[in-house]
């Protein structure tokens, strides 16, 4: 009955308590090996056999592919902050016409799939404009599709004040720049950095999308090389592995974040 006990109190967690790291890491790593097992157990009963020798011979295509990703990555995300931070103001500005254009934009942007934004954009837009460049076509739309969540992001964390902290402020004698300093800056860093930090994880999947239009990033990449040698198991597993390695670090500081940010400590 104790070593019963004691095995179950291995496998659970009272409210509140905290999970002891060795209790967490044997946990998780149980539900690892089992999703592990049933994956390869798959593998087996299809009848696939996996072969990631072309890394080898592709390396040099490969980084080159990676590299490119990152710097779409990269240039998305500050331009999409660019474009979010005033959108965000203009949503709760006192002029109809710029509130009401922000709220177009960004229902019209997180209404729609980012394929089809993607596709208006590069034929038509892009055509019209004379944009021809592939990279800065695809930095231009995740800029334009991360904005509008970006906006939202910072929109409903500046909703989320407390206006007596404001009230209080003025109290005091604080001048508007030090309100903003002081009271309003401090509370949206810890209000918006965890979701904006998933934001970025969810930037590097969608930038798998610019595939489309032939934009040689890590997808396109992959995409090619399993055209050569038939490989698409391998080929696609080792690109989910190389997003993984990406996002799953980027998780993980949003949790940071919201463990460190939460309200109750």
């Amino acid at each position: 009955m104790v070593l019963r006990s004691e095995v179950g109190t291995w496998f659970t967690r009272q409210p509140g308590e905290r999970t002891p790291l060795g209790k967490l890491v044997g946990n998780y790593l149980l539900v690892v090996v089992i999703v592990v097992g049933v994956f390869w157990l798959s593998l087996y009963g299809a009848g696939v056999t996996l072969n990631f020798s072309f890394v080898t011979e592709y390396r040099t295509r490969l980084l080159d592919g990676f590299v490119l990703t990152l710097w779409i990555c990269l240039g998305s995300l500050v331009l999409s902050m660019v474009i979010g931070i005033p959108v965000a103001l203009a949503a709760r500005s006192n002029i109809l016409p710029l509130r009401y254009a922000a709220d177009f934009y960004v229902k019209i942007i997180r209404g729609t799939p980012l394929l089809v934004q993607i596709y208006l954009f590069y034929y038509i837009i892009g055509t019209a404009w004379g944009v021809n460049n592939k990279t800065l076509s695809g930095i231009l739309i995740l800029s334009v599709f991360t904005g509008s969540y970006v906006a939202e992001i910072i929109r409903g964390s500046a909703a989320s004040l407390d206006q007596t902290q404001l009230l209080a402020a003025d109290a005091v004698g604080f001048t508007r720049v030090q309100s903003v300093r002081y009271v309003i800056l401090p509370q949206m860093v810890a209000r918006t950095l965890p979701a904006l930090t998933g934001q970025l994880a969810s930037l590097i999947k969608d930038s798998s999308l610019l595939s489309v239009i032939a934009v040689i990033e890590i997808t396109q990449t992959i995409r090619e090389i399993t055209a050569t040698n038939y490989n698409f198991f391998g080929g696609y597993i080792f690109l989910g592995a190389i997003y993984l390695c990406l996002t799953l670090p980027l998780m993980f500081v949003s949790s940071h974040f919201e463990r460190k940010f939460a309200y109750d400590h």
